[in-house]
């Protein structure tokens, strides 16, 4: 059954993206900014929705109350990254538009990238790191003056469920620069859709939102620490299955020589 509904809603995805990345390539020739974003967000939604329908994952939000108010007020959220399910997700919970911060490879993708190309994000070169740090910067001013919420994924890359990876302060960097406030962001994705894996499975997917950190006259490092230790206490509390099987795990497994 598993593999039925994997594959439906693959189908899903493939039979709606296609029209409408070409329906979003021809309004971006008259369309721009916040505008096009929604338009956007609606296939996200169309994603969200067929993985309740045809996959059973359910979304259980908390603290949305934690969200800065006010149609400009800046926000950066850093978010526990586990699988693609978050990132089709936060665009539909949001009330402002996100600009996601990704490495620029993720254009040439056909139709998803090229209609993502057309949107108001920052795409980077990781190649040159201090180059694509300074863009980041000068592109997420901008942004977040506009109302535009900066998305990043402080550990880079999706992590398997139970485990942490490396929290890299690019994030907190940026809010420091810009004075913004960060709001750690704990999702338990991989519970229903796990990393890279075609098989996905039918339960519930938690999003618990904290509170605003500020980012006035702190450290980078100091404040990604403050942001990393939230998030991996709540994905704790949120899955403790997860992360005491890794402990047991880990407990029981011979040490290399």
């Amino acid at each position: 059954m598993a593999f039925i509904r994997s594959t439906l809603h693959l189908l899903w995805m493939l039979v709606t993206v296609v029209p409408w990345a070409l329906v979003m390539l021809g309004a971006s020739l008259r369309l721009r900014g916040v505008p096009l974003y929604w338009m956007a967000v609606r296939w996200l939604c169309w994603a969200v929705d067929g993985a309740r329908v045809l996959l059973g994952i359910q979304v259980r939000v908390t603290g949305m109350e934690h969200l800065p108010q006010g149609t400009t007020s800046p926000a950066i959220l850093l978010v526990k990254h586990q699988s693609t399910f978050e990132t089709f997700l936060m665009p539909t919970l949001m009330p402002h538009p996100l600009a996601y911060v990704f490495k620029r490879e993720l254009l040439f993708v056909p139709f998803f990238g090229w209609a993502m190309g057309r949107l108001d994000m920052i795409h980077i070169d990781r190649r040159q790191r201090a180059q694509a740090f300074n863009k980041v910067v000068e592109q997420g001013k901008r942004l977040l003056d506009q109302g535009i919420w900066i998305i990043m994924f402080p550990e880079g890359t999706r992590i398997p469920r139970g485990q942490q990876g490396v929290y890299k302060s690019g994030g907190t960097r940026l809010a420091v620069e810009t004075g913004a406030p960060v709001v750690p962001i704990a999702v338990t994705s991989a519970r229903c859709w796990p990393r890279k894996a075609f098989l996905k499975r039918p339960g519930v997917v938690d999003v618990s939102i904290g509170k605003p950190i500020p980012s006035q006259g702190r450290q980078p490092e100091e404040l990604m620490r403050e942001v990393e230790a939230w998030i991996e206490a709540e994905m704790r509390r949120l899955d403790p299955e997860a992360y005491s099987k890794t402990r047991t795990d880990a407990q029981v497994s011979p040490a290399r020589p």
